[in-house]
């Protein structure tokens, strides 16, 4: 039996490394070298890491000394939600609040769960309007209610499901009226939409490798040298002493690539996918007239390669595996937890009830789509629809 062609549409999850990363990776593999260590071999290493920290910089219009390189995402956010709280709030011990977005990552949302629960942190998550954009009035709200004890802000850029970019400048421009330091998850940005770190006024900024066409493992915070960070891991200093461990020379040559290639090539690659993001929403909908978009319009709130759409009377789950028996590969608008499905705290908190919150799927585009990837689920999800549909009488 043939194998199906694999068509993987799920790019916002991971893309597939670019050959400027796998030949940056390859050439440091080939060498040896701690970047700590003083001797030709260790400074030839220390050589590379700072040379690729200045790469990222100029990609992303920061500082190089602003670059902490990190394991990913994940670490870089906790890094910044912690540190900065901790060190925000031993500076003043009233400072305790962190507001953030309902709709955040839980790259974001677990730390900030935890910060609360074992740290004393008062976490507030502000509503979102319908298309999942933070609402500034109920920011502002919480922010003047009582300025001194608000630690940091932390917004994400662009949500990770749905695709809506968020208000950044608005929060920045309010945190900046009370003093109050801002974070936000460009994990979904860095490649997809313009970032520009200096501009932004942000004080830290979260994005990865493996988003971009890097290798897995990598990824760094934008942090202002002027802000104090608390540290969460402990050793040998590396990374302005806010995180320590030996620096991955490969993983940092091909993550920085991966960045000055994707952020070079943006314009054109966010024309190209959003013309397949468009090509798709249009011909679903003639197939399953009752589909519908969740998030921001198709437009220039939105990330061009995000397509996040409804199939009313279905499951998701159950969607996704009908469309894996024919090679096509997405996600739903829902995450498992001991494969129990649970609704999308991204739509519920869009205001979608819960079955709603269910009966989702997001297509992501990256660099190696193509107009067959959505020729595949055209043809495909007319008979997946109507089969999850009576899966469900």
């Amino acid at each position: 039996m043939t194998e199906p062609r694999i068509t993987y549409l799920d790019h916002a999850a991971t893309t597939p490394i670019l050959p400027v990363a796998v030949e940056a990776m390859t050439t440091e593999l080939a060498e040896v070298g701690n970047a700590s260590s003083l001797h030709a071999s260790g400074r030839r290493a220390r050589r590379m890491v700072e040379e690729s920290r200045e790469t990222i910089a100029r990609a992303l219009n920061s500082r190089p000394g602003d670059v902490v390189f990190t394991s990913g995402g994940t670490e870089a956010d906790n890094l910044a939600l912690k540190g900065i709280f901790w060190a925000r709030r031993a500076e003043d011990p009233r400072r305790v609040r962190i507001l953030s977005t309902a709709v955040e990552h839980h790259a974001v949302l677990d730390p900030l769960v935890w910060l609360a629960e074992a740290d004393g942190a008062e976490v507030e998550l502000l509503p979102v309007d319908g298309r999942g954009a933070l609402r500034i009035d109920a920011l502002r709200e919480s922010v003047e209610r009582d300025p001194e004890s608000v630690a940091l802000i932390s917004v994400m850029w662009a949500n990770n499901e749905v695709g809506t970019l968020q208000p950044v400048a608005e929060t920045v421009a309010l945190g900046a009226e009370h003093g109050i330091p801002v974070h936000s998850d460009a994990v979904q940005a860095v490649g997809a939409v313009p970032v520009d770190f200096a501009a932004s006024g942000l004080d830290a900024l979260t994005f990865t490798g493996h988003k971009v066409g890097g290798p897995y493992g990598v990824g760094a915070l934008l942090v202002r040298r002027e802000l104090t960070v608390s540290a969460l891991v402990h050793g040998g200093g590396q990374e302005r002493d806010i995180r320590s461990g030996t620096l991955d020379v490969p993983a940092i040559a091909g993550f920085a690539a991966a960045i000055e290639h994707s952020v070079k090539v943006q314009d054109g690659h966010a024309t190209r996918v959003a013309a397949l993001r468009d090509d798709l929403v249009g011909r679903i909908a003639e197939v399953v007239p009752d589909a519908h978009l969740h998030g921001a319009a198709i437009g220039p709130e939105r990330l061009p390669g995000n397509t996040h759409l409804g199939f009313p009377g279905c499951e998701g789950d159950s969607l996704l595996m009908l469309l894996d028996a024919y090679g096509i590969e997405c996600s739903t608008g829902s995450a498992c937890s001991a494969g129990v499905p649970q609704p999308s705290h991204v739509l519920l908190a869009m205001g979608c009830d819960e079955e709603q919150a269910r009966h989702s799927l997001r297509f992501s585009f990256g660099h190696t789509s193509t107009t067959a990837d959505v020729d595949a689920v055209v043809a495909a999800i007319g008979p997946v629809v109507e089969r999850a549909r009576a899966a469900r009488r």
